[in-house]
């Protein structure tokens, strides 16, 4: 072969190299979309036994669990960013009269509802946090907004609903919460109270989203209404951050619901993910330690939702049940209530 055919086979392979390399970056994905997408959701855990529930009450639970469940694994799908999920997501459930946030809240021992929420960015931890709100439709969102609008992180009654209206968000009549069934309660909580012999349940009932999208950015947040029969401004976990609510990218995000002040003293959300960062302990077993044996230690009650970032996710309780959903990374969906 003389020089020049040799000079020719040389430009033509390099030019096949050229193209075939050509080919292959056009043809490989984005890197957003390898990241696996998840979520979890809850809606309040405690003594939840199947022989208390008729089967009308228990399909209408699977119904709105799987309602919101879906709306946000599609919103993901479409790539929707983990904080607009979670916000929806915990819109639909603050709608929902089933559940102890927004309307179907509890009512406290005036007679009164009080919701508290909290939203927290796992990107960047920001996070924003409401307490003592009577007049906001949904309180998730007047967190969201306390995060992205202002310099601070928790907003408390009447200062945190003028926030809300500077921001336009939408106000209803208490009266709006109100439901017989929580009204009914109450009523029984007061003469359980009279008797001296409380219920533990009246401190149940939380709604909650964690939720990791395609950009890797995990969200958390959670609504409440507190405990039945509360007393004296009474705050528990929900707006707590790191007690009832808790994100951060690479670690874990979590929603806890139950007995309150436990999930307060022992910094529920927070706990778990130290002890992955600190302890390199998988999301699951540190959920373990945290609820069956911190919290329980202390004779308190509750359970949480949790995913990591590869979006494993995690739905540990330590009550007779947990309303729970979730959709993990390989698109596999679950609804449960009950003890398994």
């Amino acid at each position: 072969m003389n020089l020049k055919n040799t000079t020719n086979f040389v430009a033509s392979m390099v030019c096949l190299m050229i193209l075939v390399a050509c080919k292959e970056t056009t043809s490989k994905p984005n890197k957003p979309s390898e990241n696996p997408i998840s979520i979890v959701i809850h809606g309040g855990a405690g003594t939840i036994l199947k022989e208390n529930m008729n089967d009308s009450l228990e399909n209408a639970y699977h119904q709105k669990l799987n309602e919101a469940v879906s709306k946000g694994y599609k919103m993901l799908q479409q790539g929707a960013s983990s904080l607009d999920v979670v916000e929806e997501v915990v819109k639909i459930l603050e709608d929902s009269p089933l559940f102890n946030a927004g309307k179907g809240a509890v009512l406290t021992n005036q007679g009164t509802i009080e919701l508290d929420a909290a939203i927290m960015d796992g990107k960047n931890q920001n996070a924003g946090a409401v307490s003592g709100i009577t007049t906001i439709k949904n309180p998730i969102s007047l967190a969201r907004k306390v995060m992205e609008e202002s310099e601070h992180v928790m907003m408390i009654g009447s200062g945190a609903e003028t926030f809300a209206k500077l921001h336009q968000l939408e106000q209803v009549d208490p009266s709006y919460f109100f439901t017989k069934s929580r009204k009914e309660a109450l009523q029984k909580a007061k003469e359980k109270e009279a008797n001296s012999n409380p219920n533990k349940d009246e401190k149940f009932g939380t709604v909650g989203c964690v939720a990791l999208d395609k950009h890797g950015n995990i969200a958390a947040g959670t609504s409440t209404g507190g405990m039945t029969n509360k007393k004296f401004g009474r705050v528990g976990d929900v707006p707590i951050i790191g007690a009832g609510t808790y994100a951060k990218n690479q670690v874990c995000g979590v929603s806890a619901t139950g007995w309150g002040e436990f999930f307060i003293r022992n910094v529920v959300a927070y706990d778990i993910a130290a002890q992955m960062t600190y302890q390199n302990k998988s999301l699951a077993d540190a959920a373990k330690e945290t609820i069956h044996q911190k919290v329980a230690k202390m004779g308190g009650d509750g359970g949480i939702i949790a995913l990591d970032s590869h979006g494993n996710v995690v739905m540990e309780f330590n009550t007779k049940g947990m309303y729970r959903a979730s959709i993990d990374a390989n698109g596999k969906k679950k609804i449960a209530i009950y003890q398994e």
